[in-house]
């Protein structure tokens, strides 16, 4: 797939693959946009630490999959 507005991988960055299993590998969504949602479209676990509740979103794949850009945009847009 081409680098494009939907789509980026960094095959320079020091930690890439940061995931294994994925053949394109959308570098975009880095940083997840749907962190701070309570109910995000992937699959975080949550640990406990110190009394409060983690989302750990280590093994999720959701927002590097370079097919489900539209699907995070519009759930973004969501009020």
């Amino acid at each position: 797939m081409e680098n494009s507005y939907k789509f980026f991988e960094n095959r320079d960055c020091r930690y890439f693959p940061c995931h294994k299993g994925l053949e394109e590998l959308n570098c975009l969504f880095c940083y997840c946009p749907m962190y701070f949602k309570e109910k995000c479209l992937g699959n975080p676990k949550y640990s406990e630490k110190e009394g409060r509740s983690i989302k750990v979103c280590t093994d999720c794949t959701f927002p590097h999959r370079p097919e489900n850009y539209d699907k995070i945009i519009q759930f973004l847009k969501q009020v």
